[in-house]
Parts: structure tokens; C-alpha cells; sequence
């Protein structure tokens, strides 16, 4: 603990960070050599072991002749770049592109630092074939080539990132942009990148200080926001600022740099959303009448207003000590805090299937599922003669009060050491990275009763009326709307509390050895490496319930609590959601507090046995061997061949800790936080050990000094995301059989595939722009599922079955479900990409342009009957078509930009009710504005407007647009400040 104490005090104590300011020439601090004088050669150009390779230690051949190299040429390249504004980011893009051995897109600090980017993630989705999904109107999970951020690795100066996001995917938002110098997204693969990147790899870079400008620098960037949207949601503040200060300093003739920087972020939390739940994938008949109509009935629908704060704090500290040209140590560290407060409330109108309610005037989607309609309670609770299933006054049009706050941090750190002597060129790295995330989630609910507050409180009557629009805003009326805000009538029914906590934690040590071949006239260096990763994820989960849904379920001593006046505020709709019936704001925990209740979430063994099932550890084990080969021909068929070969063998250990209900009381003891005692469950320890190995080719046949081929396959691999590898099961009995639930299974094969690309370049002179085209080709063979079985063979696979007390033998075999490795398929696409500066005269010279096209398709389909009945649809990540254009000019003092994303519709399971959910999100474009005037060299006046057009997220179920999922808006954020530079 004291260790962590100081660890965490050194990066907190700095006060300082990277600002979008920084001009310094972005170095690579994985690779990280540092110059020696105020205009330093960028770190990349010397060496790195992910990017461009193929150096000669002396830079002659075997005839004795100087010959450029790839990194050389780099080198030269960038030193010669003397425009300002968005055509420097460009163009040294441009370079970082052209002269690496993998396939590759690159931003650059400039361009980072300049652009109207909350996050690293907006930044990022800038480049061909990526994108980012919008979660709470900012872009967060990045999808590569159609592939969830699943299978996609990521790497902050070379170490490999932990998550906060409860899964292997990382939520980019955690990372400021004023925090990175340089992003590359991988999309080939070569032997020294980290396994994990089947649909590429991002690696995020921090900047030297050696190779900052000048000896000493200071930036300080302040800039206050605004979003007019805050206004339509209960307790959102439209006002929010950015805050960013960075030093970097050289000193003892330039071998001592230091770098110390932080920055902050405040803005509203904003959304209003309408809500339509999904189908349990059943037919029912719209009322318990006989000859009544059937069809697949929905959950319900939701109205709610989703207001909070979001706060975000970042730092780092660097310090680079080279005291020769040989040798240079870093010592870094990266830390990252991110509080989300995020409150929903407005109504839920649920229960709409399983005989709980009366529909009439029905309206069906062309699917035959329920999209309109009256939904009105039961008149009579009782049997259904038809089907002897119980139905009754179980629909409430319920008051909500959520709570999804949500904090997370993320620390990585570690010390580098870098030696170059002659030919031979050693790098090695140790780090600790850890992220933590706890979400509190709250879900509050009051509904209507007569008799509030006697023996027997019944629910009200009630109705509604409703109708979806596919893509718009729905409608719904409520019969008597006066009953929800009437404080005589409404009762908090249940207030539940279920927190997610995860912690996630890397210890990794990894070194390479690079001996230069000047006198090869193939091969220009030899490199091997090993990787050591300890990696270790925690799942806890807690609960507390006060009450029952509807009371449907009365606890004894738990009835439904009347409203304080102090703790509910009347609110109503306005802009596109005005005309909804008002509701109450409701203080969940002052209602408790108001009857001497205080919530207390504790693991819950009894009444919420999931707690334990979904609670546990998984542990992996990472022992990577590389060699690899650098490939510089000077004369194959009459041109230059350059790139790499090699091979990684990846040998991979994953076993889970965790809690399996075998019943009948054959476990151990176990007391919760509720001092329960159990005796139903027992420790289990499961899991596998694999060996890959993963050859790997990069090509790059020179045509002409402008023009390249690449070619490029590799073997690759993504671990199965690490909730899914969770041990715990749950139980149940029934006829006879033992049933298993969990979802889960430690016993995952990792994702693996081969892939392929082939790719033409053109780069016009001066690195004013660039034309490529390319096509890829991926064959994943199998997708993580979910799976149910029967008459599953449980004492073969290691689990033990209870004993059946009225047979003396154990329980015949049921269900169990599980997840598993499901058949792949084919991912296969086309890129193209272009961009241009100066090729106008005059006082139009600064003006450029850049534009990507990504055309993506795959075999694989995915079955789902959230939407009715089962239909088909794709692969999660998956845009058919994405593109991005942006239009920018930089002249004198003045700089602007402007700048459109587009992706179309692409499935992804990031929408939550009681689990995820998987929907298809329908296709959007979203573009932002940002412009900037220099008054001085030291000062600047920046604007910037965010979502112009206010593009909401909308989402359907099923493939089919008429099932509405999600429609959220979220409001156009605009900053305005100013940029301080010394």
C-alpha cells in the first residue's frame, strides 16, 4: 500500500500536463530518442520497434555506398516541414505513414493539439476504417475494419492498456487529447507488436521532453464551453470549461528533459432520451380474452431526462536522462481520473407482455411485433384458463429516478532504458498499469396507489397510449397524467442499489535486441524480444433492494413509502420532448432517510445470490517470444523492396476464481455482508493454457520515389474478453434436472485469425498529400456467444451435480449456459484515402483537404429476437460504409477547420437494460467546427462548435428500423478560449 501511495503521489504532486498547445516534434517515448539540441530529430526517425524499421547501424551497403533507409528518409522528411497549423499535422501524418514497415495511420501532436477533440477517441476517428461509438454523446469505444474494441489492442508508450470498461475494450474517453503526443493505428501486423490486435492495434504515444523546441516551454490553454441542451434536462448546468498547463524543460546541456503537465475538464452530462424496450422473442395474446390477437409484445417503452456532471483530470510526469549518445532512461507516468455523475429520470411504462395488461387498437410492425397501441391494466388479476399462467395488475406507468454515476481511473507507469553502441541496440521496459471503475447504479421507482400508507396499498388502474416513429421521437399519452405528479397519490415502490466494480491490473516486463546487417544486401538488422505480462481482473458485485416492483411482490415490512414534499420536484418536457406528460424528480435517498432507512449495498447470498455468481478473478499469463528480420533490397527487379519478417509465439494462461451453487448445502460455508450463512456454494479454479504462433509479412516494393506497393499477412489473435472468462455458475432445480447459469466460461479459446492486405500509394512532393487505395482480407475463426445447452454432460466437464434427496443419485443433466466459441467468418474490405495541401495560388496556399472512404462487408451473422421474431444481423463494430472529410485553411494568423464523420448503420451491444443489449445503431454524421486566430506569437483566441447539426444516436432492434431502441440527443457543445505559449 505504501508503494501504490507513492506511485499515485508522484503523478498527482506534478500538477502538470501536455496541453493541445505543445509544438513539439513528436517523439516516441516507447522508443524515445531524445536529441541532444534545441532542434531535435524526432525519436521515431532513429528507431522503433512498432513503426518504421530497417536502419543500418552505419547507413552504408555492401559496396561501402550510403544508402537511405526508411527511417533515414523519415528523418530528412521531417526535418524539412516548416508549415504551420493543420498543413504541418498533415503532412508529417503524411511521412509517418509513408516511411513505416507496417500499414498504418498516424496522428501527430499538432494535429491532436489543434482539433476539436474532448478525447484521444475523436482524434482517432479521423482515419480510414475507424470509428467511434457514441456513448453519452462523446465517442468512446474505437472500432477498427468493422471489429468491435474487443479485438482490438492498445498500448500507451508501448504498454499494453488495462480497461475500465468491464471488458478487453478501452473507453478512449478516459484519455485526454491534450495528454498524447502521437496515436498510430496499426492495421498489419508485425512480430514485435503485442498480441491482441485482430482488428489493429492503437498505440499512444507521450511526448520527450529532449525533443521539445526550445529548452524551456510553458503551455497554458483555458477555454469555457457551452451547451444549450443542458437547459431542457432537471438540474443540467450548460456551462463547462477546459483547463491545460504543460512545461518541458532541458537542462546539464540538454541530457536532462522534463516534462510535467495536467488537464481538467468539467461539462454537463446531457441527454433526453425515448426509449423502446426490447421482445423477449415470445408471442402473446394482446389480452387474456379468447380469439384475442397474438404477436411479439415489447417490454415497454421509457421517457427520461439524463442529466450529471462529467469531470476528468489528467497528469503525467517524464523525466529522460541520456548522459550519452548511447544510452537513455525514462521514467513516466500516466494518470487519468474520470467522474460521470449521470442521473436519469421521467417514466417507464413496462410489463407490457406476459398477461399483465389490456392492449386494444394495436399497431403491428411489418415483423408482426407491437409498435402502437392502448395499454391499459388488467381489470381482473387471476388464471388464464388458456394458458393456467397467472396474470393481473402488474402495469404501472412507474416514476424513475436513476443513478449511473460512474468514476474511473487509470494509471500507467513505468521506466524504459534504451542503449545503442555500434550495431547493436537494446530496449527494455518495466511497468505497472492498473484501472479501476465503479458505477453505482441506482434505480429508484414510484407508482400510483390507493391507500397509500395503510395496511394494503393497491396499485392504481392506469393506461397509456403510444406509438413508435422508427428513427424520430415517439408518442405517448397517459390516461390520467395528473396522478404522477400528485404527491398524495405516489409511493417510492423499490430503490435498488447494484453496484459494477471492476479492477483490472498489468505488471509487464518486455526487451528487445536489434543488431544492425550494414553489410546484408537483403536483410538491414536482426531483432528478438520477450514479453512477460502478470494480468489480473476482479469482478464485485453488491446489492440492496428496499420493496418490490409495482409491490408486486410485497416485502414484509417493506411497504411503498410515501413522497416528502422537500424530496420531489415537479418537471416537465421542453424542445423536441415537450407535450410528454410531466413527472416528479424524485431524491431517492432522502425518501429512505425521510423513514429512517439507509441503503447499504453488501454481496447478498440469499436474496440476491447473482452477487456471488457474478463476483470472481480472472488471471492471465502473457510469455511472448519475437524474431524478426528487416528487409532492405536495394535492387529487386530493379526497385527497392523494404519491410519485415517474422514470427511471435505467444503462449497464453487463463484461469478464473470463483463460486459455483452446487446446492443442498454440499459447499462451505459462506456469511454475507448481511450475516446470512450459506452452505450452497463451493470455490472453483478453472481454465486452460494455449501456445500460438503467429508468423507475420510486411512489404513495400518502391516504384518510384512517389509510388509504393504493400503487401502484408499475418497470423493474428485476440484473448476472449476477460468478463466472459469469469468461473462463477449459478443453479436451479427443475423436473428432476440440475440447470446452470452464468454466461461465462474460462475454458474460451482466444480469437484468432489470418489476415491480408495489399495496398497502392501515392505521395505527391514536399509532402503536400498523399492518394492510397487497399483491400483487406480477414478470416476470424470463431466469435465469442452466448449459448444455451441441453442435457449438458456436467460431471464431464468438471462440475459437480447435487445429489437428489428423493433418489439418493445425483440430478439428471439440464441446462447450461454458457458462452462459447461460436463459427467465424470473413471480414474482407476496401480503403481509400487522399489528401492535398497547397495546390492553390496565393493568399489561397493554406487552404487543404483530406477525405477517407471505407467499404466493409463479412459473412458472419448474428441470430437475435430482441425485436420479435429471430432475424439475422451482423457483426458487432460492423459499418458497412464510413467516411470522413474535413476542409481546412491555415494563412498568417489565421486557422480553421471543418470536418464531417460519417458511418452507416453497424450493431453493437453497448446498450444496457438488465444486461446488454445487443441493437443496431442507425447511421449518423456528425461534424464540428473549429477556428483560431493568433494575436501574438504568445497568444490565441480558439472557437469551437462540437455536433453542429445536434445528430441524435438512434438504435432499433432486430434489424428493423420500425422497432425503435434508443433515441438520444445530447445537445452541440461550443468552447471558446485562448492558448498561451513561451
Amino acid at each position: 500500500m505504501i508503494l501504490k501511495r507513492n506511485v499515485l503521489a508522484l503523478a498527482l504532486a506534478s500538477g502538470l500536463c501536455f496541453t493541445a498547445g505543445i509544438q513539439a516534434a513528436p517523439g516516441d517515448a516507447a522508443a524515445g530518442n531524445g536529441a541532444t539540441g534545441d532542434q531535435a530529430t524526432p525519436a521515431n526517425a532513429q528507431q522503433n520497434s512498432q513503426g518504421a524499421t530497417g536502419q543500418n547501424g552505419n547507413g552504408q551497403n555492401a559496396n561501402g555506398d550510403t544508402k537511405q533507409t526508411q527511417d533515414q528518409q523519415l528523418a530528412k522528411s521531417l526535418s524539412t516541414i516548416t508549415v504551420t497549423g493543420y498543413n504541418q499535422s498533415m503532412e508529417k501524418s503524411i511521412d509517418y505513414q509513408r516511411y513505416a514497415d507496417t500499414i498504418q495511420n498516424v496522428i501527430t501532436s499538432a494535429d491532436i493539439g489543434g482539433l476539436p477533440d474532448q478525447s484521444i477517441a475523436d482524434a482517432l476517428t479521423r482515419l480510414p476504417g475507424v470509428t467511434a461509438e457514441r456513448i453519452a454523446g462523446q465517442a468512446s469505444q474505437i472500432n477498427i475494419r468493422g471489429l468491435s474494441g474487443n479485438f482490438i489492442q492498445t498500448t500507451l508508450d508501448g504498454r499494453e492498456q488495462p480497461s475500465t470498461s468491464g471488458s478487453n475494450y478501452i473507453q478512449f474517453d478516459q484519455y485526454p487529447s491534450e495528454l498524447i503526443n502521437m496515436a498510430t493505428v496499426y492495421k498489419s501486423s508485425q512480430a514485435s507488436l503485442i498480441t491482441g490486435g485482430v482488428g489493429g492495434t492503437i498505440g499512444m504515444e507521450t511526448a520527450n521532453p529532449l525533443d521539445a523546441p526550445k529548452s524551456q516551454n510553458l503551455n497554458i490553454d483555458a477555454r469555457g464551453s457551452y451547451d444549450g441542451q443542458a437547459h431542457d434536462v432537471s438540474g443540467a448546468n450548460a456551462v463547462g470549461y477546459r483547463l491545460s498547463a504543460a512545461y518541458q524543460g532541458k537542462f546539464l546541456d540538454n541530457t536532462l528533459g522534463i516534462g510535467l503537465g495536467v488537464a481538467q475538464m468539467y461539462q454537463p452530462h446531457v441527454s433526453e432520451q425515448f426509449v423502446g424496450e426490447a421482445s423477449d422473442g415470445s408471442q402473446y395474446a394482446i389480452n387474456s380474452q379468447p380469439g384475442a390477437p397474438t404477436g411479439y409484445l415489447p417490454e415497454g417503452i421509457q421517457l427520461q431526462q439524463n442529466g450529471g456532471e462529467e469531470r476528468r483530470t489528467g497528469e503525467i510526469a517524464t523525466i529522460v536522462w541520456k548522459p550519452t549518445d548511447e544510452l537513455q532512461v525514462t521514467g513516466d507516468g500516466f494518470f487519468s481520473k474520470f467522474k460521470n455523475e449521470s442521473f436519469g429520470y421521467g417514466f417507464r411504462s413496462q410489463n407490457f407482455y406476459g398477461n399483465n395488461t389490456q392492449i386494444t387498437n394495436p399497431v403491428w410492425s411489418s415483423l408482426g411485433t407491437l409498435i402502437g397501441g392502448t395499454v391499459s391494466s388488467n381489470p381482473v388479476a387471476g388464471i388464464d384458463p388458456r394458458t393456467s399462467s397467472a396474470y393481473g395488475n402488474q402495469f404501472s406507468n412507474e416514476t424513475t429516478a436513476d443513478n449511473y454515476t460512474t468514476t474511473t481511473s487509470v494509471f500507467s507507469g513505468g521506466i524504459n532504458l534504451k542503449w545503442n553502441h555500434d550495431n547493436w541496440h537494446i530496449d527494455s521496459d518495466i511497468s505497472l498499469s492498473r484501472a479501476t471503475s465503479n458505477e453505482i447504479n441506482v434505480d429508484t421507482t414510484a407508482d400510483p396507489y390507493s391507500g397509500l400508507g395503510t395496511a394494503n396499498p393497491q396499485l392504481m388502474a392506469q393506461s397509456m397510449n403510444f406509438q413508435l416513429r422508427g428513427g424520430n421521437v415517439g408518442k405517448a399519452q397517459f390516461g390520467d397524467p395528473s396522478l404522477y405528479t400528485n404527491l398524495a397519490d405516489m409511493g417510492l415502490s423499490r430503490y435498488g442499489v447494484y453496484p459494477y466494480i471492476y479492477h483490472d491490473k498489468m505488471k509487464a516486463f518486455r526487451t528487445s535486441v536489434k543488431y544492425d546487417l550494414p553489410n546484408s544486401s537483403w536483410l538491414s538488422a536482426l531483432e528478438a524480444g520477450v514479453y512477460l505480462n502478470n494480468h489480473n481482473y476482479n469482478a464485485d458485485r453488491e446489492a440492496y433492494v428496499y420493496g418490490s416492483e409495482w409491490n408486486t411482490t410485497p416485502v414484509a415490512g417493506q411497504p411503498p413509502l410515501s413522497i416528502p414534499a422537500g424530496d420531489a420536484k415537479v418537471t416537465c418536457w421542453k424542445g423536441k420532448f415537450s407535450g410528454f406528460p410531466c413527472f416528479l424528480t424524485l431524491n431517492g435517498p432522502g425518501i429512505l432517510a425521510a423513514h429512517g432507512i439507509t441503503a447499504n449495498p453488501v454481496k447478498d447470498i440469499n436474496a440476491n445470490s447473482w452477487t456471488y455468481v457474478q463476483s470472481g478473478e480472472v488471471a492471465e499469463k502473457t510469455r511472448d517470444l519475437f524474431f524478426m528480420a528487416d528487409i532492405d533490397a536495394q535492387n529487386v527487379f530493379g526497385h527497392e523492396l523494404t519491410g519485415n519478417v517474422g514470427i511471435r509465439v505467444s503462449r497464453q494462461s487463463q484461469y478464473s476464481d470463483g463460486l459455483q451453487q452446487v446446492g443442498n448445502g454440499a459447499g462451505i460455508p459462506i456469511t454475507d455482508g448481511n450475516g446470512f450463512t450459506s452452505y450452497d456454494y463451493a470455490p472453483i479454479n478453472v481454465g486452460k493454457t494455449y501456445t500460438d504462433y503467429l508468423p507475420s509479412l510486411n512489404l513495400i516494393y518502391h516504384l518510384s520515389d512517389d509510388d509504393q506497393v504493400r503487401f502484408s499477412a499475418a497470423k493474428v489473435l485476440s484473448r476472449p474478453p476477460i468478463d466472459k472468462m469469469l468461473a462463477g455458475a449459478g443453479s436451479w432445480i427443475s423436473n428432476g434436472q440440475y440447470n446452470v447459469y452464468g454466461g461465462t466460461s474460462p475454458l474460451l479459446d482466444p480469437l484468432r485469425a489470418q489476415q491480408y492486405d495489399l495496398d497502392y500509394e501515392h505521395y505527391f512532393d514536399d509532402s503536400s498529400g498523399a492518394v492510397t487505395a487497399g483491400v483487406f482480407f480477414k478470416d476470424v475463426k470463431s466469435f465469442v456467444q452466448d449459448i444455451t445447452l441441453n442435457n449438458y454432460d456436467f460431471a464431464a466437464a468438471g462440475i459437480t451435480v447435487p445429489t437428489d434427496p428423493t433418489t439418493g443419485k445425483p440430478y439428471l443433466n439440464g441446462e447450461y449456459q454458457t458462452a462459447y466459441n461460436a463459427k467465424g467468418g470473413l471480414v474482407r474490405g476496401l480503403e481509400l484515402s487522399g489528401s492535398k495541401t497547397h495546390f492553390l495560388p496565393g493568399i489561397l496556399s493554406g487552404l487543404g483537404v483530406q477525405a477517407n472512404f471505407a467499404l466493409t462487408s463479412s459473412t458472419v451473422r448474428n441470430p437475435t429476437n430482441l425485436g420479435g421474431p429471430t432475424t439475422y444481423v451482423g457483426l458487432p463494430g460492423l459499418s458497412k460504409r464510413v467516411a470522413s472529410a474535413a476542409l481546412f485553411y491555415d494563412y498568417g494568423p489565421f486557422s480553421a477547420r471543418l470536418s464531417g464523420n460519417y458511418r452507416s448503420s453497424f450493431l453493437s451491444d453497448t446498450q444496457i437494460a438488465v444486461t446488454n443489449q445487443l441493437v443496431t445503431f442507425a447511421a449518423e454524421t456528425v461534424y464540428d467546427l473549429q477556428a483560431s486566430y493568433d494575436i501574438t506569437k504568445q497568444f490565441r483566441v480558439v472557437y469551437q462548435m462540437l455536433n453542429l447539426t445536434n445528430q441524435p444516436t438512434r438504435t432499433y432492434f432486430g434489424g428493423n428500423p420500425q422497432q425503435t431502441g434508443t433515441i438520444q440527443y445530447f445537445g452541440r457543445t461550443s468552447y471558446l478560449g485562448v492558448e498561451f505559449k513561451l
